[in-house]
C-alpha cells in the first residue's frame, strides 16, 4: 500500500524513543542520507526499523511517501499510479445504407509514489520492499545508481526522467523472515548502505516500555527482564520475543492494575498468552517465572532491580 506525502498510517505514528544507541544509529543513519546515499535498515521483527526509517524522512525535513511492499506490486505500479483511457467513437450515417465509424484513443498516466517522490525530491520509506517481487523492484537500480526513473508507456514506449537531487530512499527489510518475502537481487543490495539493527540494549528496550504503558520504572525492569530471558532461551533459530512482547505485557498489565509479581497466578497467565507457545513451552516458561518469583522472595517483596 502507499500513502499520501507525509502521510502513515495511525498505528505507525509513534513518537521515537531516543536513548544513546538510537542516537547512534540515527546519526550513521543521516550521515549517509546527506552525503546522497539510500539506506537500508535490516534487522528481526520488533527492532524499530519502520519507526526509525520514518524519524530519518522526519529529520530531513521533506515530504515523505510510505510505501509498503506487497507481493502483487509490479514496477509500473510503483512508476505510473493509473491509467486513463479515453476513446472517442464517432457514427456518420448521414445515408442510411452507409456507416461510418471512427475511434480515438488518448492515454493519460498519472504518477505512482516512486514518480512522485523523483520528481519532487521527496524521500521514499519503502517498508519490507523484500515483499515485493525482484523484477517490481528492479525499477530502482537506475534511479539509485544513474539518478534517471524509466516511465513505462502503455503501446510499449518508454520515457525517462532526471531524478530530483533532493530524492533519497530509506528501506526496511527482515532477513530472517521466509514467508512472503523475495530474495534481493545483488545489484539492488549493491547500491544500498544497510545498517543492521538488532534487539535493542536493556537501557533502550526499558526507556521504550516505560514510555508505551503506565507502570513504573521496577515492573518496567521485570518486564525487560523476563522477555530478555525468554529470548535467550528459546531454541536457536527460532522466534524470538521482540520488543512489542514487552510492551505489550507491560500495557495488559498496567490495564489490569496488577502488579508484576510472577507468583501471582494471574499475572503468570499473561505472561503464558503472550511468552508462551509457540515461542517457548509452557513448562519452561513456567519454571522461568517461578525462578522470578523465588529471586524477589530473596529480596523480601516483589521482583525489583
Amino acid at each position: 500500500m502507499s500513502e499520501a506525502a507525509g502521510s502513515v498510517p495511525a498505528g505507525l505514528q509513534r513518537a521515537l524513543v531516543e536513548t544513546a544507541a538510537v542516537r547512534e544509529v540515527t546519526a550513521r543513519a543521516m550521515t549517509y542520507l546527506r552525503a546522497g546515499f539510500p539506506v537500508h535498515l535490516s534487522g528481526p521483527a520488533g527492532t524499530g526499523k519502520t519507526t526509525l526509517a520514518l524519524h530519518l524522512a522526519r529529520l530531513r525535513g521533506r515530504p515523505f511517501v510510505f510505501l509498503q511492499g506487497d507481493d502483487q506490486l509490479t514496477s509500473v505500479d510503483l512508476v505510473r499510479g493509473g491509467l486513463n483511457v479515453r476513446r472517442l467513437r464517432v457514427v456518420d450515417n448521414y445515408i442510411r445504407s452507409v456507416v461510418r465509424t471512427a475511434d480515438d484513443y488518448s492515454e493519460n498516466w498519472s504518477d505512482g509514489w516512486l514518480a512522485v517522490s523523483c520528481k519532487n525530491g521527496y524521500t521514499l520509506v519503502y517498508d519490507e520492499f523484500t515483499r515485493s517481487r525482484a523484477e517490481a523492484n528492479n525499477v530502482l537500480l537506475s534511479v539509485l545508481e544513474e539518478g534517471v526513473l524509466v516511465l513505462p508507456g502503455v503501446r510499449g514506449d518508454a520515457s525517462a526522467v532526471q531524478v530530483h537531487p533532493e530524492f533519497r530512499a530509506v528501506l526496511t527489510s527482515n532477513p530472517g523472515e521466509y514467508v512472503g518475502v523475495h530474495q534481493s537481487p545483488d545489484a539492488l543490495r549493491d547500491r544500498l548502505v544497510t545498517v543492521h539493527l538488532d534487539h535493542f540494549d536493556p537501557a533502550t528496550e526499558l526507556a521504550i516500555v516505560r514510555a508505551r504503558s503506565g507502570l513504573p520504572e521496577p515492573d518496567c525492569r521485570r518486564v525487560i527482564d523476563l522477555v530478555r530471558t525468554v529470548r535467550a532461551r528459546v531454541k536457536k533459530g527460532g522466534p524470538q520475543p521482540s520488543l512489542r512482547a514487552a510492551v505489550a505485557l507491560a500495557e495488559v498489565l498496567d490495564a489490569a492494575g496488577l502488579p508484576v509479581d510472577f507468583s501471582d497466578p494471574a499475572v503468570a497467565a499473561y505472561c503464558q498468552d503472550i511468552l508462551g507457545p509457540p515461542l517457548m513451552t509452557a513448562d519452561a516458561l513456567t519454571r522461568i517465572l517461578g525462578a522470578g518469583a523465588s529471586r524477589a522472595e530473596d529480596r523480601g517483596g516483589p521482583a525489583s532491580d
